[in-house]
């Protein structure tokens, strides 16, 4: 670097003088978080705001991150977007959490892996005045000024009414599902669930395994379920990889055609098996406005506005009948 000469009569007083005020305009440029820190997570002197997601192992996260991208260009703020290798890294995401955190963020989006083991991170997050905005599954806890997500039970119930309709309202169904920690796991499970004891009284749920979203695994699990229970009718996989660890399941156990398959989510592994009828339906979320309305609330609440507490992104159950139709069409993700 060149160094400036600023003349035979310069002293060094004044030259110190010079270097401190060209300093302060330059921390003139960086916003502050609260406490007084910089809630620039860059070098951008933008809003910054983390999103800690479940993952990046499934098409519906980089749905979610296009839409919080498409949110955070639109309101000139900087985020970052991260999560674990696989769902079942609780552990891992929490040192994701703490991260973020530490860099002190004007507010924050986080998606629990585990709605429990998040609260006391949560808990400091609040102590220092950052906004939490959890998005696609809650926490156990009224630190999150909004959630941004499916209704999961609702949307679960429909896909109960739908397998009933499709096995004739009677007969033997399974569920696999990604976990039993996260709120997502637990509505989706539970919608379906009760949606069929109370309102179906012919069909049996016979098993509920949890595969932690792995495809693998729920394809072994899933196997282990049709040898369990030879008059299976239908199956239903909670998330991405739970769909598809059925589909390829009932496909090695040269089932198909004799066993219903509802998944959720969409990715085109799922699109493929429902256009050519190796799955039944599924049902679909809205993971780019997922994440859009993540960013957004998070950037209102970064700057004191009102947040609406729970922001319902929608759902639709889709099939070969409509996954053509616009507004179908405009929230399957491949």
């Amino acid at each position: 670097m060149k160094k400036r000469t600023f003349g035979k009569f310069v002293t060094v007083a004044s030259a110190l003088a010079l270097f401190a005020s060209l300093m302060a305009a330059c921390g003139s440029n960086s916003e502050s978080a609260p406490g007084g820190e910089s809630a620039s997570g860059g070098n951008s002197g933008k809003m910054y705001i983390p999103i800690v997601s479940k993952g990046f192992q499934h098409q519906f996260w980089q749905a979610v991150k296009q839409g919080a991208e498409k949110a955070a260009a639109e309101l000139d703020v900087e985020i970052t977007f991260e999560g674990p290798e696989s769902e079942s890294q609780v552990d891992k995401q929490i040192e994701m959490l703490q991260v973020a955190l530490d860099k002190k963020p004007a507010a924050i989006g986080f998606a629990a892996l585990d709605s429990k083991a998040s609260i006391p991170l949560l808990q400091q997050a609040k102590a220092n005045n950052i906004p939490v905005i959890a998005f696609d599954s809650g926490v156990e806890s009224d630190i999150p000024v909004a959630t941004a997500a499916t209704d999961n039970i609702a949307a679960a119930a429909l896909a109960a009414d739908k397998m009933a309709e499709l096995i004739g309202g009677e007969g033997e169904v399974a569920m696999i599902v990604h976990d039993q920690t996260s709120r997502t796991g637990v509505d989706r499970r539970d919608g379906f669930k009760n949606r069929i004891e109370e309102k179906y009284p012919n069909i049996k749920i016979v098993d509920i395994q949890y595969g932690g979203g792995d495809h693998l695994k729920s394809t072994d699990l899933a196997k282990a379920i049709m040898q369990a229970h030879p008059n299976l009718k239908g199956f239903f996989g909670a998330n991405e990889g739970s769909a598809i660890g059925v589909l390829n399941a009932v496909k090695e156990m040269n089932k198909q055609g004799k066993i219903v398959i509802i998944g959720y989510d969409s990715g085109k592994q799922q699109i493929d098996a429902i256009r050519n009828g190796e799955m039944a339906g599924a049902i679909t979320q809205n993971p780019i406005g997922i994440g859009y309305e993540t960013v957004k609330a998070a950037v209102a609440a970064a700057k004191g506005e009102k947040v609406e507490p729970n922001i319902d992104t929608g759902f639709f159950y889709y099939d070969k009948s409509n996954m053509d139709d616009e507004e179908i069409k405009a929230v399957l993700y491949e």
